[in-house]
């Protein structure tokens, strides 16, 4: 399959119709919703590639559900739908976290290529992610290492270099991360 979908809106028959071209063109409708909180749950149950989500709906609208999925990291990407156009809309949308914009009526000519685009960008965006919080985790573990470092040099009169070494046969010795060894050498001199 293409990508995994939630389609969301409060009118069955929109529900229904795109559903259909999603599926007809390879997609996986994994569930439809008909307001915000039915999407949360959706996502909550699938994790979805993307959502396609009205923007008015009664209850919770998808602009505000859509907030909430983006910030618990329930799908890679939104693409919202509405009547309208105007640049209201389209602006509360992007701050909404929309990675793409439709508006009703839909058109097969546009909502396939629309799909694939937002999809490719969210997977994008799921990866970089992933990559900055990696690389986050890996900076915090060298800053303790070289706070760890300074320690040893202080207290045991030992070269950078030497106390880099420690570090790390207390580390292979021990058979743990480097950044455990820093740390319990960082606290005990605190």
């Amino acid at each position: 399959m293409n990508g995994r979908i939630v389609v969301v809106d409060d009118e069955p028959i929109t529900r229904l119709d795109i559903r259909e071209v999603l599926e007809e063109a390879g997609y996986d409708v994994v569930a439809e919703a008909a307001d915000g909180f039915e999407a949360i749950e959706a996502c909550k149950k699938h994790t979805p590639d993307l959502i396609i989500m009205d923007i008015e709906m009664p209850i919770l609208d998808g602009l505000k559900a859509g907030r909430k999925i983006i910030t618990d990291k329930l799908a890679k990407g939104i693409v919202y739908l509405s009547a309208f156009s105007d640049e209201e809309y389209t602006n509360r949308a992007k701050k909404a976290g929309a990675i793409g914009y439709l508006v009703k009526p839909l058109h097969e000519k546009s909502l396939v290529p629309t799909v694939e685009m937002a999809i490719a960008k969210g997977r994008e965006t799921s990866e970089l992610t992933k990559q900055i919080v990696k690389l986050g985790l890996q900076l915090d573990e060298r800053k303790i290492i070289e706070k760890a470092k300074g320690c040893l040099m202080a207290r045991e009169q030992m070269t950078e270099d030497d106390a880099y070494k420690t570090i790390r046969e207390l580390s292979m010795n021990k058979r743990c991360r480097m950044s455990e060894i820093a740390e319990l050498i960082v606290m005990s001199d605190e």
